[in-house]
């Protein structure tokens, strides 16, 4: 049974740093590209950012470039994501997710998910 757990949501001022862990289990990780989405409420999932399988490459949504790091410990079987410079409009449920390949997306190509942590930033 594949899970994605996330974890290292919280609340945290404007202008501040949270690091986001998702570890996965009982799938093959180095296969994976990961992706983290993040829906705010009353608003749609949106894409943040994706890494590829060996952690090469990376793509980042436009509103959280030069704030925002993923990575990857395929050992571990672990993805990051490290934000700073934290604004109120990145509150919101993090989610972490798995796709077959690399550079997906989008929501309808993700193959599993994890149930998200809240982060909060607060002004």
């Amino acid at each position: 049974q594949v899970q994605l757990v996330e974890s290292g949501g919280g609340l945290v001022q404007a202008g501040g740093s949270l690091r986001l862990t998702c570890t996965a289990s009982g799938l093959t990780f180095s296969r994976y590209g990961m992706v983290w989405f993040r829906q705010a409420p009353g608003k749609e999932r949106e894409f943040v950012a994706t890494i590829s399988v060996s952690g090469g490459s990376t793509i980042y949504a436009n509103s959280v470039k030069g704030r925002f790091t993923i990575s990857r410990d395929n050992a571990q079987y672990t993805v990051y994501l490290q934000m700073n410079g934290l604004k109120a409009e990145d509150t919101a449920v993090y989610y972490c997710a798995a796709s077959l390949g690399n550079f997906y997306t989008e929501r309808n190509a993700m193959n599993y998910w994890g149930k998200g942590t809240l982060v909060t930033v607060s002004s």
